[in-house]
């Protein structure tokens, strides 16, 4: 929950934003602090969930603390008498971390958590997590008579308000960056504009027949692919050649299918050139370029 006027001062220019803003005080570790904020809304978007790559707690900690979180929002959500509708944000952690071995998954796919503990990639407790938290979430909605949709984004290109380099940045901006631990993992990376992100949130939350989970990805790229991209469109950055990636042995990842949020109507407006450009611009901005 933001708490600060700066934060929030682009909302005011987003399609359907409300004509009040209030700002309050919450913290996920105490729900409770959320039902101020929630009472007399009619649209809830739960944005946030804790990240720690480091593992400074364990995964059990952390998966009841997100859970416990959520459910506590959905509570409140209900005990408001008002809110028709939560749109969640999810992650392609939660689709895409198993070993089906299928080349397309759609929202019918979940990860598994047995198997990511027993592969126990980095990220792990992260993406234990989050499938957790979002299936505890549309198990809450579908008992309780919620309307509950689930947003699925790939990793987020673009700009960005936080201080810190996100981490969907960081490995979209591998090469650029020059850091051979990101980009020697993914042997390919679906991606997604902010905007085009924030874009869905909203229009999932009006459009009446949304129902359970939506994949959200605009482009899929491999590295050797992306590399090619790179250096065409920006030749000031000394992007890896074709010969030096073949050393590297990335993580082949299952495509994932936007179809369900595609045939609701809903249009990407950005590119992958739009992803990158902006980016770059932040980053430079921000002091990491």
């Amino acid at each position: 929950m933001l708490n600060k006027k700066k934060d929030i001062s682009f909302l005011k220019n987003l399609p359907g934003a409300s004509e009040r803003l209030q700002i309050f005080n919450a913290d996920l570790d105490t729900p409770e602090s959320f039902e101020a904020a929630i009472a007399g809304c009619i649209g809830v978007f739960h944005v946030a969930h804790p990240i720690d790559f480091e593992d400074k707690e364990t995964e059990e900690i952390k998966a009841k603390r997100a859970i416990s979180g959520i459910l506590g929002i959905l509570k409140a959500c209900l005990e408001s008498k008002t809110v028709k509708r939560v749109v969640y944000t999810s992650s392609a952690a939660a689709v895409t971390c198993n070993d089906k071995g299928l080349d397309v998954m759609d929202e019918s796919t979940w990860s598994d958590v047995d198997f990511l503990r027993a592969l126990k990639p980095l990220g792990a407790s992260y993406m234990i997590t989050k499938t957790l938290t979002e299936k505890a979430a549309l198990e809450f909605a579908e008992k309780h008579g919620l309307d509950l949709v689930t947003i699925i984004p790939t990793f987020i290109n673009g700009p960005f308000v936080c201080p810190r380099l996100p981490g969907s940045v960081r490995t979209s901006m591998a090469m650029i960056l020059d850091d051979k631990d990101q980009y020697s993992l993914p042997s390919s990376v679906p991606m997604v504009h902010v905007d085009d992100v924030a874009s869905a949130h909203i229009f999932l939350l009006e459009y009446p027949s949304a129902k359970g989970r939506y994949i959200c990805s605009r482009v899929e790229i491999t590295i050797d692919k992306m590399a090619e991209f790179l250096s065409s469109r920006y030749p000031e950055y000394q992007i890896p050649d074709a010969h030096s990636l073949k050393e590297m042995k990335g993580i082949k990842f299952s495509g994932l299918s936007s179809k369900k949020l595609l045939d609701t109507g809903f249009k990407y407006e950005h590119s992958l050139e739009d992803m990158y450009d902006d980016a770059i611009q932040c980053c430079k901005q921000k002091g990491f370029l």
